[in-house]
């Protein structure tokens, strides 16, 4: 098999590039001279003419260097293709140090903007010359009543590896360091790793998964106590840091950092969480498929069906290449540029990291995808969806400046989602009626998942600071309570909530960036809601280049409401949700037409 690996040359030559160095000290020295130039001025917090110089600087800055330019983002890339390589590890930490310090230095500029007072704000932002940073100036306007003073905020900064980062790292490295021995799926024993044993789950042999599920309980049971300390440390944290702020509810932080209006989220919690029945059904459903009166807690993603199909990597460009072709030509110039300048990783090797991600830095930056890719159906899906963020992040580099090039975490997965499941309707053309089935049940399956079981994440995340700031201390029997209500919500009696599943919160990393989970959900109701309107009309298609090329130019509450939608209003995320309720009733009917339901 040969290997396709990312071109990046346009960042370094190699690893021991003298070029390196020298493009550290050039960060050093710009990150410098604008410090010199605007530290000790103010003159910029006054005019709004010489605020715009001191942001075309800074946007300059951002484009071209940022606080660790193309060493700290080759660096990063090469890392995650080789993990254990102690010498890439080694210069990866020096310049991750490197960066932060600049971050920090450079700070000031963010904060004193942020502490402007109101009626300067408003006069500011209603400046013709500065409409080009208005969002950008929106942005830290909206963070400004919950920011400290500098010196306060770098004792923030400072405190949150000792009352934060440290813990969850504590928690997340025993459960790495964990192996026992399992049945695999030939009958044979053998030591597995927590990842491993947690993949196992999913076997299609029930006495394989369930030897799996119990060693994968053990090991939680094991950490219980620790997770409990590290659970109550990292609630009290941010318990204090709201404090400290005078900031009103858990999750306003997060939603005032994602440039979502919480009217948006709450609407969105409140949508799903009124449509759990779906969910339930869609279980149900599964159990009768699969011939059981209950699923288990770990076997609700177990496979339906054989999918089966050789994806091989050429195969799948052409498969997403005719795909994309059918939606935007543009569509399929970008990826067509992906391919021609080696922007792709394509196969596993050891001391790759695992999964796959779409990377970008900088404006200015080669965007590169990462797959571990191994000829299945999942790999197919999964280029669709990283070459989907790719796209996104080209469409917004033409159009916007370097302070407005990226994505709001709430519409972060849009793009992805929207070409993954076009890829995944094309897919389903070709394949017969058995294999249909198998491929709509799992669709059902990746929906529910990203949708209904992160609301319920969600709401657990919200009952688990409440109570906290009640009680003050939660014991791992409170938690796995809350965990098991919010969960056997969603998932309904066909799900047998099971010994030892009261603990699944330790090992999910989610619940420790709080409240982010919401995203996946927003993502992915949007996504279905753009999709619908694309096949209804495809001149729609130049509203969602629109869209996607909007960066971080305006909110998306602004950037929908252009188009004619309130995504504040219930209604539009319960289209989104007609869409799943649509697939189920359309998988019953084939499970049905096919005799799969007796």
């Amino acid at each position: 098999m040969k290997q396709i690996l990312w071109n990046l040359s346009p960042l370094l030559l190699s690893d021991d590039d003298p070029q390196l160095e020298k493009k550290k000290k050039t960060v050093e020295r710009e990150s410098n001279n604008f410090i010199r130039k605007w530290g000790k001025r103010s003159d910029y917090l006054k005019s709004p003419l010489t605020l715009k110089q001191a942001l075309d600087d800074y946007e300059r800055w951002s484009r071209l260097y940022g606080p660790d330019g193309d060493a700290g983002y080759y660096l990063w890339l090469r890392r995650s293709q080789e993990q254990n390589n102690a010498s890439l590890r080694a210069k990866f930490n020096t310049i991750d140090y490197f960066s932060r310090k600049i971050a920090n230095d450079m700070q000031f500029f963010h904060l004193r903007i942020a502490k402007l007072p109101a009626r300067k704000q408003k006069v500011f932002l209603n400046h013709p010359e500065l409409r080009i940073y208005r969002h950008f100036l929106e942005r830290i306007f909206a963070e400004a009543r919950y920011l400290l003073s500098e010196p306060e905020e770098k004792i923030m900064n400072l405190k949150s590896s000792t009352s934060y980062s440290n813990w969850v790292r504590m928690t997340s490295s025993f459960l790495a360091k964990e192996e026992r021995k399992v049945l695999l799926d030939d009958g044979t024993r053998e030591e597995k790793s927590f990842s491993e044993i947690l993949s196992l789950m999913n076997s299609r042999k029930k006495r394989a998964r369930d030897t799996a599920a119990r060693a994968f309980n053990e090991i939680l049971a094991s950490y219980a106590d620790v997770a409990e300390a590290e659970m109550n440390a990292v609630l009290e944290n941010k318990k204090v840091d709201d404090d400290i702020r005078n900031i009103s509810r858990p999750d306003l932080s997060r939603h005032i950092s994602d440039d979502i209006d919480t009217e948006v989220v709450d609407a969105l919690i409140e949508s799903v969480s009124g449509r759990f029945s779906l969910s339930r059904r869609y279980y149900a459903f599964k159990a009768r498929l699969l011939k059981v009166r209950q699923l288990q807690y770990h076997e609700r993603n177990v496979e339906y069906g054989n999918i089966s199909g050789n994806f091989t990597f050429p195969f799948s460009l052409k498969l997403i290449r005719k795909v994309l072709k059918k939606l935007d030509g543009k569509f399929l110039d970008i990826m067509d540029g992906f391919i021609k300048n080696g922007q792709f990783d394509v196969y596993p090797r050891k001391g790759k990291t695992g999964g796959a991600f779409c990377a970008h830095h900088l404006i200015s930056h080669p965007t590169y995808i990462l797959l571990n890719h191994t000829d299945r159906l999942n790999d197919v899906l999964t280029l669709a969806h990283e070459v989907g963020h790719g796209i996104n992040n080209e469409l917004i580099r033409e159009k916007q400046h370097a302070l407005d090039f990226g994505t709001p975490t709430s519409t972060a997965e849009v793009a992805s989602t929207f070409m993954e499941d076009f890829v995944l309707e094309e897919i389903l053309t070709e394949a017969d009626d058995d294999l249909k089935l198998a491929i709509m049940v799992k669709k059902l399956n990746d929906d529910v998942s990203t949708i209904f079981r992160q609301i319920a994440c969600y709401r657990f995340e919200q009952d688990l600071h409440r109570v906290f700031r009640e009680k003050g201390y939660l014991s791992k029997e409170e938690i796995g309570g809350l965990f098991r209500k919010n969960m056997a919500a969603y998932m309904g009696e066909s799900v047998a909530q099971s010994p030892g599943s009261e603990n699944w919160w330790i090992y999910w990393s989610h619940i420790r960036s709080f409240f982010y989970v919401y995203s996946y959900a927003s993502g992915l109701l949007i996504s279905k809601s753009l999709q619908r309107s694309a096949k209804e009309n495809p001149l729609f298609i130049g509203k969602v280049k629109e869209f996607l090329a909007a960066g971080l130019s305006e909110s998306p509450k602004i950037i929908f409401r252009r188009m004619g939608v309130d995504i504040a209003n219930k209604a539009f995320w319960d289209h989104g949700l007609n869409e799943v309720e649509r697939l189920l009733d359309e998988t019953v009917a084939l499970a049905r037409k096919l005799g799969k339901l007796r």
